[in-house]
């Protein structure tokens, strides 16, 4: 089985640069604009301003979320709260196929440490570690909420449902 490592949370790394400011480029400003005339509060605008802010940066960097909780009139302890609970915002730089293998109750049981370990040994990586080439990252999920269709892997933002080792290899010659 892998083992978990959980990030210190006293890392400089967890805590906003002052000297880093990062802001909307102004088509994405203009999409947040109008995601806040969607919801009847900006606090209800949270989750679709992190997935913007995602899709611009890639990731939700310390400096991304004290922008949104500027934006939207929030602390950023609220913001970093949401980001640190659900798993589809990384905190962290990704590659460009972002490969999470889900190891809950349903997945586990039908040997979903087979491919995740596989994952790790065929791209040479640690968990939550990213190819040098910058195109693989490969990290553990608790839940993807699939459970019928176990073992998944989500790829960026698609599932891939009933996976093996062998099926995980074709993914990766795929994606390559």
């Amino acid at each position: 089985m892998a083992d978990l490592h959980p990030d210190n949370p006293y890392a400089k790394d967890r805590f906003a640069d002052p000297s880093k400011k990062v802001e909307f480029s102004p088509e994405a400003k203009k999409k947040f604009d109008w995601i806040l005339t969607r919801y009847p509060t900006k606090e209800a605008a949270l989750l679709p301003a992190l997935h913007l802010a995602q899709e611009q940066w890639g990731w939700i960097s310390p400096e991304t979320v004290h922008y949104v909780s500027e934006l939207l009139d929030l602390s950023p302890a609220t913001v970093f709260g949401v980001v640190s609970f659900y798993n589809m915002y990384n905190q962290k730089p990704v590659g460009k196929y972002h490969l999470q293998v889900c190891t809950n109750l349903s997945c586990m049981v039908t040997r979903a440490y087979d491919i995740y370990e596989h994952l790790c040994e065929k791209l040479d990586l640690k968990p939550g570690e990213t190819t040098p080439d910058g195109r693989f990252t490969v990290g553990e999920v608790e839940c993807l909420g699939s459970c019928n269709t176990a073992p998944v892997v989500q790829v960026n933002n698609d599932y891939h449902e009933n996976m093996s080792v062998e099926k995980i290899e074709q993914l990766l010659t795929n994606l390559k």
